[in-house]
């Protein structure tokens, strides 16, 4: 499938708007909790993503807001944010998607093209040392129970590690500690949490860039679980066919994006920390959780003519948590199990669970292809699934056979209801390595990021004989092909539209 590659946020907006899926809001709201109130009713309704015009205390600065970039669309084109932002048309269906990422996986990675800073759009303005004042960004307080504006929910957080051989691209959120100072949620296993690790290892503090508004096809390939050591740029490159284009910071080695909207340069310290959270998080439930966190003291910033702020309201499924995450870990897991040649048709993340449900679907024929039982292929791909990154936020397996159609919500439900024995339709793994946040977990679970797993085996093949494998009742396997082309044909005739 041939891929576009949309270079900035803005020529992402336009392509958004041809579809119908912008709704631009001139109206005056307010930055308290009005936007992000908006925001959360639209991924409610699957409406299009809203564009703030006008912000209450900055209605003369030109500033925008742009809500829900990555979350779901109308019926006609579900994943259309998705899809632009990776290169692929609106239309593009979920396993078109994840095979696009699965492709590119095996490519050698692009590295971004330099281009003259005079030319970049992000140093319209530049802004430095004590003249830094982030107050001037129309950053919301989004949640009614956040502990303050986050004015990072999906931008990139840009570092590298002291010999400079490794340059990580991620989205960790970060809340506005002070007119210079940002309060970084940066958890130690990810890498983020590793690179600033190794700075602090020499006593010193982590360069960093934050690009915010940048192009769409970042913030996912952000959420990309690559190998240790791998540059996700490249990786955006290799989807691409071409390389990012970037531009040296201001006060920190880094390149960042040079067509982001708003680029914060600065340092992360070793040793100074900040009041930061709550702030709702992906499982959907209202955050209680505050601590002290890292200190990031800003030195630089730049920014665009009329620069837009992108803004997600993480909470219930679905938003770009469960977009972003669900998308690219998908991919990486289907990459993983695909190179041990397991029997595997495709994966998916149910958005819908909070990215709580892996479906893996196999082969119809994985039992006489592989000789294995339902279990034993059960805890191969188990064993496959937890061992990796992409597997660490993943807390269940559903495993099926590929006569599902996993992007498919209501299929998934109806597999998992009927095809796993509620006795012996399990594979446990104990205390594997586990992200931190869903609701279930211990306080011990919690801090040593280990908790139990679970496959669920939903599989048939091995229960019966080829010829007497149940088949889906569905309208495709119910009804002879000229009576299902007659029905198609006089659909709207019966009176349907």
């Amino acid at each position: 499938m041939a891929t576009s590659h949309l270079k900035s946020l803005r020529a992402f907006i336009e392509a958004l708007e041809e579809i119908g899926e912008i709704q631009r809001i001139d109206k005056t709201v307010d930055w308290n909790l009005e936007i992000g109130a908006v925001i959360r009713r639209s991924y409610d309704l699957r409406a299009p993503a809203p564009l703030f015009t006008s912000i209450k205390d900055y209605e003369d600065t030109g500033f925008r807001v742009l809500g829900a970039p990555g979350g779901l669309s109308a019926p006609e084109h579900r994943l259309a944010r998705i899809a632009l932002s990776l290169g692929l048309p609106a239309g593009a269906s979920g396993q078109e998607i994840i095979e696009a990422i699965v492709a590119a996986r095996s490519k050698p990675g692009i590295p971004p093209q330099v281009v003259a800073a005079d030319t970049a759009p992000c140093k319209e303005h530049i802004v430095l040392g004590n003249e830094v004042d982030l107050n001037v960004f129309p950053t919301p307080l989004i949640h009614g129970n956040d502990g303050g504006r986050y004015i990072q929910t999906w931008g990139m957080n840009i570092v590298k590690t002291p010999d400079g051989s490794w340059t990580n691209w991620s989205v960790n959120r970060m809340m506005v500690a002070g007119k210079n100072t940002l309060a970084c949620l940066i958890p130690g296993p990810q890498h983020l949490g590793i690179i600033r690790a190794q700075w602090a290892a020499e006593g010193k503090p982590t360069p960093i860039a934050l690009a915010l508004g940048v192009e769409p096809g970042l913030p996912f390939v952000g959420a990309m679980p690559l190998p240790e050591g791998a540059d996700e740029s490249h990786f955006l490159g290799a989807l691409f066919g071409e390389g990012i284009e970037v531009v040296p910071a201001e006060t920190v080695d880094l390149m960042v994006p040079a067509t982001a909207e708003i680029v914060i340069e600065g340092h992360i310290s070793f040793d100074e920390t900040v009041e930061e959270g709550p702030m709702n998080e992906y499982p959907g439930y209202n955050a209680r959780e505050h601590s002290l966190k890292p200190l990031f003291r800003v030195s630089a910033v730049t920014y665009r003519d009329g620069a837009i702020l992108p803004v997600v309201a993480a909470g219930p499924p679905v938003e770009e948590d469960h977009t972003g995450i669900g998308t690219m870990h998908a991919a990486e897991i289907l990459f993983e199990l695909r190179k041990a040649e397991l029997p595997v048709a495709s994966t998916w993340f149910s958005y819908e669970s909070a990215v709580h449900w892996l479906i893996v679907a196999v082969r119809s024929d994985w039992h006489a292809t592989t000789g294995l039982s339902s279990a034993e292929l059960a805890q191969q791909v188990g064993d496959i699934v937890f061992a990796g990154k992409a597997g660490f936020g993943v807390p269940k397996v559903l495993l099926v056979e590929d006569d599902i159609d996993i992007t498919n919500v209501d299929e998934v439900v109806w597999a998992f209801a009927t095809r796993a024995h509620p006795e012996h339709g399990e594979v446990h793994f104990p205390a594997e390595l586990t992200a931190a946040l869903s609701v279930y977990l211990s306080e011990v679970e919690q801090h040593s990021y280990k908790a139990g797993k679970v496959v669920y085996n939903c599989l048939l093949a091995d229960l019966f004989d080829e010829n007497d494998r149940p088949i889906k009742g569905s309208f495709q396997n119910g009804w002879p092909a000229e009576v299902q082309q007659l029905v198609l044909d006089n659909w709207e005739k019966y009176g349907y539209r």
